[in-house]
């Protein structure tokens, strides 16, 4: 790299963009902006996903009047607040602590005035964190038909679409139990196109979807649902709140953190190195182990033939693949679409590659992605690992483990996606 602005490796170079990219969504540094004034009546703090924690805490460092609510975020992301409760619950199938806590969401809402407000704190894992299951529907079968959709390859706006209305409090019925009072909802985004309605299923926001939309995703995936549920999607009896409702007249929503912002992030980092930086996109989806393989060409048209772009340049993207799982082994959609980009390039020279989680989980395992050079396979073979025979059993852990290069973060505290950057040296 010595043609670059930046002295260290290249794992350095995509570690700091990585880096870059989950600090520009961190709530300390994202919330303050778009707070309001304080309201005449009551302040109550709603809100579920894997960095409402974090923006519970942010909010109380700024917010200059009383307040008091309640949030729940995944096991291991908890933080220290004074006066907002954090219940910590399971992700990505949930538990009976997140029916509880959704449970106690609701009811907490319930009796608000006009001059009260709510700031809804939502970001990416919301969904899980507040399973409230309709009449009809068990805390197992929502935890049945969770794994099933994890699994059948189903995008997040069609889980989402099948999980909402399935829910008591997806869908717009939190906000619409806090009628009469003003809801402002704080969004920390974490799904391709930021559409509020699939951040944590829109538990505050209008659902234009419908149980016939919700049944043709069971359909079309072939998910076996219980008798009660498809009894909810048959008969209508699930259907969510829909635009236009005048409970949901007073709910303001505001997006703090996206994925674009991610990237432009580590694309500031990218150009303080001398690398182009050059954004693909902030929204792909596909399944992972194709979207590798389309990837890693792209990185080869720049290396042999210098296009689109001339090397050094740093191809960046955001968005939620999906992996079909078809073997046992232990994986997530970032290491899956590494371990095929990893076949696909061969080995070219001058091509290293991250793909991580932004909120530091890939799967359901506490490693937030791992690396890919240019000596990923040749090391691979040398311990006796057969990648492809890995990939097809669904094993990307257990391969980057092996070779060291798994990217192992903790709870980051935010979540806007996949981060993904594959730097073309040469």
């Amino acid at each position: 790299m010595a043609n670059l602005g930046f002295n260290g490796p290249p794992r350095a170079l995509l570690e700091a963009m990585f880096a870059a990219a989950v600090k520009a969504a961190l709530p300390e540094h994202c919330l303050r902006e778009h707070l309001p004034a304080p309201p005449a009546g009551r302040t109550i703090v709603i809100g579920a996903g894997k960095a409402s924690a974090a923006m519970a805490q942010a909010l109380e460092h700024h917010w200059t009047a009383p307040l008091e609510g309640l949030v729940v975020t995944r096991y291991g992301y908890a933080v220290p607040c004074r006066h907002v409760e954090i219940v910590e619950a399971a992700h990505p199938v949930p538990d009976e602590a997140g029916h509880r806590a959704a449970r106690r969401m609701l009811q907490r809402v319930q009796g608000l005035h006009a001059e009260d407000l709510v700031i809804c704190l939502i970001s990416g894992g919301g969904s899980a964190l507040l399973p409230l299951p309709l009449p009809g529907v068990s805390l197992a079968d929502e935890q049945a038909i969770n794994r099933a959709l994890l699994a059948c390859g189903a995008s997040i706006t069609e889980m989402n679409c099948v999980r909402r209305h399935l829910s008591a409090i997806k869908g717009g019925r939190l906000a619409a139990a806090c009628h009469p009072a003003r809801v402002l909802n704080l969004l920390i985004s974490d799904v391709p196109g930021d559409d509020p309605i699939d951040i944590a299923s829109g538990p505050t926001v209008a659902d234009p979807t419908t149980c016939a939309d919700a049944l043709a995703i069971a359909r079309r995936y072939g998910i076996a649902l219980p008798d009660g549920a498809r009894a909810l999607l048959e008969s209508g009896a699930g259907e969510t709140v829909k635009p236009g409702d005048p409970r949901l007249a007073s709910v303001a929503t505001r997006l703090v953190a996206t994925p674009q912002m991610a990237l432009q992030a580590a694309a500031g980092v990218a150009a303080a190195a001398g690398v182009q930086p050059v954004i693909l996109g902030d929204a792909i989806e596909g399944e992972a182990r194709e979207v590798g393989k389309v990837l890693a060409g792209i990185a080869l048209q720049v290396r042999k033939h210098r296009q689109p772009f001339a090397p050094p340049c740093v191809l960046l993207s955001g968005g939620e693949t999906t992996v079909t799982v078809r073997g046992t082994g232990r994986g997530g959609r970032n290491v899956e679409l590494l371990l095929a980009l990893a076949l696909a390039l061969g080995g070219a020279p001058g091509v290293h590659a991250l793909a991580a989680d932004t909120d530091g989980v890939d799967g359901v395992e506490e490693i937030a992605g791992a690396f890919v050079a240019p000596d990923t396979l040749e090391r691979a073979w040398a311990l006796g690992l057969r990648p492809r025979e890995r990939l097809e059993d669904n094993d990307g852990h257990a391969f980057f483990e092996a070779l060291g290069d798994s990217l192992v973060t903790g709870p980051t505290l935010t979540n806007v996606n996949d981060f993904r950057a594959i730097l073309v040296t040469s």
